[in-house]
């Protein structure tokens, strides 16, 4: 059973859908009262149903901002929770991305995700204490919560899998004559690091005959700011793209130097594409230093500069890493990541079971 704000796309013909922000085809656009304002009416839509269907759930999965009313209504009922942890903890986010604006010189825009907001912050930190578990996609996710004083055993692991349908190797020949292409593709904003990336790419001798290729939106003043980089004539602004798929399967290396991530799905659809993910250790512990990627610290652009440099003079090593990216692919699909969070659920059940003195129910493969 599935309470969205709105369906975007169809779901199994299983899956019970009740849609909290939409009737027919009129929805509810969160301007008009505000995302906060707007996520607490899903919340308490939800809510007022959970306590109809109370015989009816074995857990609930909740995502943030919109999950306190219902986080608290399934502690009182005893149905056990994880609450969907996308990001790192949002303080530490928080911070760590206004720390580097402030090094560089670029102030966000007052809505943007990552500027400070006390009251997002606040209801955020509320529902992460009433939640039975926080469900965090990476190590580094699982760090920035210990670091904030959460118990570890409270904190449990999932993954982000791909579509293997879109995302799927080509036959092409690797990088060879210094033509190597390396390809950023997300929203192009301060805690992507998109600024490491440049100064890494021009510091290599890559860009002498390569291509950097950029899929993405810039803010306007993180573009300013790195306006005489971008006008490099090595470096491509394609902006918001649609063919992303075809983008990976057609570069060599997917550039990722976060200062702060949840996961970074875009590294396992580049794995899945045969397109080589050279990383931050911010980003997704499924990238594995010299087996299928590349990683280095975060903001460490030397280092970022010289994994370039030897992927573009030793093509032999590009060839290892790409066969061994595409060997690690199965295990970062939707399926298998299906599999995992089922097996999730299940261990969760167990907890809140032994927790209570319950005995937990589930034999089947089927939850609600």
């Amino acid at each position: 059973m599935v309470y969205p704000g709105v369906l975007q796309r169809p779901v199994h013909s299983n899956v019970r859908v009740h849609p909290t922000l939409a009737w027919g085809n009129l929805r509810l656009p969160y301007r008009l009262l505000g995302t906060l304002r707007t996520c607490a009416l899903h919340d308490h839509i939800v809510a007022h149903h959970i306590k109809k269907l109370a015989g009816e759930i074995d857990i609930i999965h909740a995502w943030p901002l919109g999950a306190l009313e219902t986080l608290k209504v399934a502690e009182k009922l005893g149905i056990p929770t994880v609450l969907e942890r996308p990001n790192a903890h949002t303080r530490f986010a928080y911070e760590v991305v206004q720390r580097e604006c402030e090094r560089i010189g670029v102030a966000l825009p007052r809505n943007h995700e990552h500027a400070y907001k006390a009251d997002v912050l606040y209801k955020e930190e509320e529902e992460y204490q009433r939640a039975f578990r926080l469900l965090c996609p990476s190590d580094f996710t699982v760090k920035t919560f210990v670091d904030e004083g959460i118990a570890r055993e409270r904190l449990v692991r999932h993954i982000y899998g791909f579509d293997e349908k879109r995302y799927f190797p080509a036959t092409k020949t690797l990088a060879s004559n210094g033509n190597l292409t390396m390809l950023f593709v997300g929203v192009c904003a301060v805690r992507k690091g998109v600024h490491y990336a440049l100064e890494a790419w021009l510091q290599s001798p890559a860009h002498q005959n390569g291509t950097f290729l950029i899929a993405g939106e810039f803010l306007p003043q993180y573009a300013e700011k790195l306006a005489p980089m971008l006008s490099h004539p090595s470096v491509r602004l394609l902006g918001h793209r649609n063919d992303v798929p075809e983008l990976m399967r057609n570069s060599d290396i997917l550039v990722l130097p976060s200062i702060e991530e949840g996961f970074g799905l875009v590294c396992t659809e580049a794995m899945g594409s045969g397109c080589v993910p050279l990383v931050s250790d911010a980003c997704t512990d499924v990238c594995r230093h010299m087996e299928n990627a590349l990683i280095h610290h975060v903001g460490d652009v030397k280092v970022l500069s010289e994994q370039i440099t030897m992927l573009y003079e030793n093509p032999s090593l590009l060839k290892r890493l790409r066969a061994a990216s595409l060997a690690t692919a199965p295990e970062v699909t939707w399926t298998a990541a299906g599999a995992k969070l089922l097996n999730v659920y299940r261990d969760v059940i167990d907890a809140k079971a032994a927790k209570s003195g319950a005995k937990s129910n589930h034999g089947s493969s089927e939850y609600t």
